[in-house]
């Protein structure tokens, strides 16, 4: 069953990270399931460190998108969504390709929702490990 309280598609999703930190980095989401996200960024020059490594906050900010991502659209028409706390455990290194993040919620509520976000390279080996907690805004 279906998570989704708003429309969702990758045509709605992507175009609104345009001209933002998001599309300035080239995240970009991919996939849409029926209770998960799947997002990826590109390790290039934009998203490395000084030493050639995915800047470990360039992961925090894909986990922030895939929650907030999944936390807007999973809650009620005209709510919205907005970080409270995000952690991150930086696993292992990415020099070149992609990380792929997959985004799945562990918490749903009326006023807060708990996001999983899971990342890897290429091989499909652990990066890192993201939880974020969002606050659910009812309209105003």
């Amino acid at each position: 069953m279906s998570i989704w309280k708003k429309p969702i598609t990758l045509e709605l999703v992507n175009p609104r990270n345009a001209r933002t930190a998001v599309g300035h980095l080239g995240i970009e989401i991919t996939e849409i399931g029926d209770d998960f996200l799947v997002g990826r960024v590109p390790v290039d020059e934009r998203t490395v460190q000084p030493f050639g490594l995915l800047h470990g906050g360039v992961s925090v900010v894909l986990a922030e998108t895939l929650g907030s991502v999944g936390a807007y659209y999973s809650s009620p028409e005209g709510h919205t969504a907005v970080g409270l706390d995000i952690n991150a455990n930086h696993l292992r290194s990415a020099r070149s390709g992609w990380v792929t993040a997959t985004a799945k919620p562990v918490h749903i509520g009326r006023t807060t929702q708990v996001w999983q976000i899971d990342m890897v390279n290429d091989e499909g080996l652990p990066t890192c490990t993201s939880r974020i907690t969002m606050a659910i805004l009812a309209p105003r």
